[in-house]
């Protein structure tokens, strides 16, 4: 009960997104999954509510090997600008949109369009301060933007990791384990647009994480025919990056230590880890996987 045990997790698919200070104009992402990120993936997959407490799986010990560490990826976005179809609720929640759609005429030689049907040209653009009407709930904005917007998000571009939680209970780790084969909800490496390929979960292993990263290949990168065995890959020195159970001088913490989650993003506090440049031995345990 009291030997640490360590749950590994692959975290591979075609995009990861694992932001750390992202805002609506630009999404940033870290180069490598933030402990926050995979707290919260494993929430997901066991069902708990978003404020719920995190309990026990916030205290598992943290650390990553980048096996492929990806290539950065810039995704250029516009939001809004242009041709906007009117809805009857833009007109309700807007006295702008409302009054420009009075003096909207319809194209020569058409008819007006039915309610909701009209458009209005370089009109729509994305709505600022979303809050919902005290009176009737619905969403308002207070600020409407007639201008297209630019932003920018960034990914990790084929990028696969092997992440460790390490914790003496090896029971907790493997109904989380069963819960990543099994989720309750949908999952995400990062972000919606991320979903994961393949297996998740790779099984719950005795030792510390060192140990761990030391004693499992690489993960494979191309899928074998049915029945041919995985071929170990243990000649790459991979980096890991592995939390320290105390604080450390001279080195900055990152703050994805998760405390709570909630529509407000929730809380995060300080955590220390240090970085391993990982030797693989040579009789390392190869994979059996879903790719």
């Amino acid at each position: 009960m009291n030997d640490p045990h360590v749950l590994l997790v692959r975290l591979a698919g075609p995009l990861q997104s694992w932001g750390l200070t992202g805002r609506f104009a630009r999404r940033d992402t870290h180069t490598r999954p933030t402990k926050s990120g995979v707290i919260g993936l494993c929430a997901a997959a066991l069902g708990l509510a978003r404020e719920e407490p995190l309990g026990e799986l916030a205290e598992v010990r943290f650390g990553v090997r980048a096996d492929r560490p990806g290539t950065p990826l810039r995704d250029y976005h516009t939001v809004g600008g242009g041709t906007y179809p009117l809805r009857p609720r833009d007109l309700l929640t807007d006295h702008q949109r409302a009054a420009k759609a009075v003096t909207a005429s319809a194209p020569e030689g058409t008819e007006p369009g039915p309610f909701g049907r009209g458009e209005l040209e370089a009109w729509y653009g994305s709505p600022k301060y979303v809050t919902a009407d005290p009176t009737s709930g619905a969403l308002v904005s207070g600020e409407v933007r007639r201008h297209a917007l630019i932003t920018e998000r960034w990914y990790l571009a084929d990028a696969a990791f092997l992440v460790g939680l390490e914790h003496p209970d090896a029971a907790l780790l493997e109904r989380i384990a069963n819960a990543l084969e099994h989720p309750k909800r949908l999952l995400w490496l990062g972000r919606k647009a991320c979903p994961p390929s393949g297996d998740l979960a790779l099984g719950v292993v005795p030792g510390t994480l060192r140990e761990v990263f030391e004693t499992h290949a690489l993960l494979p990168e191309d899928p074998c025919y049915e029945g041919e065995p995985q071929a170990p890959v243990t000649d790459v020195r991979p980096w890991a990056w592995i939390e320290s159970l105390r604080p450390l001088s001279g080195i900055g913490p990152p703050s994805d230590q998760p405390v709570r989650f909630g529509a407000d993003g929730g809380v995060h506090s300080l955590r220390w880890e240090t970085r391993h440049r990982i030797t693989i031995a040579s009789d390392a345990r190869g994979w059996d996987i879903i790719l």
